[in-house]
């Protein structure tokens, strides 16, 4: 059976007591994104050095610098092939399997194909995929030109679908939120492991982002062991709100307000629901407003 790999966008922020946030982060998920690609060029020494610090089975992906995308737009150049090379070099030492790459909004493929295609198709790839993910209009040219080369659409599931058919799954999730301010309820935690048996043929990779991102993934690993989401908090109902409210909040605050700022979060309904704090916030300001009918 074809796997599933779990994890975030690095791991700078899991932090554990008198142990190295990377070895820390590899005890509890099987994989990781490497985001400090995207803006910095690491030493070949120290990419080998992550990799030592991980099991033998834990995978990494690399997301390819920015350059590539921003500054030289996919162009055939001497300059890009220089960053590819680089990228697929930290993809040989750390025996990554994906090549991220992402174009900005602003980025049209379609004026770009012929170009896009020399440069993709001139590049020996090795066993490493391409998985592209356009900020942006997805066009019929770009869908064919993916399908010919063979590169995955990345995208995130929980807000769209899949433009292209592949046998590899790689898909970054953001949620719903506003600047990477989210996490993700058990239903719709549920809605992305129902689309990944559904869409995938090989492997997935679920790479979670935001300010819950190592919750989230923790949450759908254990969901996808037992069948069962495992509680945020402590208690539940308003005691639990009240403990997830009590991370940041600040009072005296309106219920607009909260729902606004602290409704993002989930906290333990039941024992058994775990939903957006919106939900109980909501409820709260609709008594609130029959009361003061009354």
């Amino acid at each position: 059976m074809s796997r599933v790999y779990i994890g975030a966008s690095g791991w700078a922020y899991f932090q554990v007591p008198w142990m190295d946030s990377l070895t820390a982060y590899a005890k509890a998920f099987d994989f990781v994104e490497v985001n400090s690609t995207f803006y910095t060029n690491p030493s070949f020494e120290m990419v080998r050095s992550l990799r030592g610090r991980v099991p033998e089975d834990f995978m990494f992906s690399v997301r390819c610098h920015k350059d590539l995308m921003h500054k030289y737009l996919l162009s055939p150049c001497k300059e890009s092939h220089e960053i590819l090379s680089r990228s697929l070099r930290i993809c040989s030492e750390l025996r990554a399997e994906i090549l991220h790459i992402q174009t900005p909004p602003s980025f049209n493929a379609d004026e770009k194909i012929k170009d896009i295609r020399d440069l993709f198709s001139s590049i020996d790839l090795g066993s490493v995929k391409l998985a592209w993910e356009i900020r942006g209009r997805v066009a019929k040219e770009t869908i064919e030109l993916m399908n010919d080369i063979g590169i995955i659409h990345c995208t995130d599931i929980s807000r769209e679908m899949l433009a292209v058919e592949s046998d590899i799954m790689y898909t970054r999730l953001f949620g719903h939120g506003e600047h990477n301010l989210y996490q993700f309820d058990d239903a719709e935690l549920m809605r992305i492991d129902g689309k990944v048996k559904e869409k995938r043929r090989g492997e997935a990779y679920l790479t979670f982002h935001g300010a819950r991102m190592y919750k989230d993934a923790a949450r759908i690993k254990v969901y996808k062991k037992s069948g069962t989401f495992p509680k945020v908090t402590k208690t539940t109902g308003l005691a639990s709100l009240k403990t997830v409210l009590e991370e940041d909040a600040k009072f005296p605050a309106t219920i607009d307000e909260l729902i606004e700022k602290q409704g993002w979060k989930v906290f333990d309904l039941t024992e058994t629901e775990h939903v957006h704090a919106s939900i109980l916030l909501e409820k709260l300001l609709m008594e609130n407003m029959v009361l003061l009918k009354r």
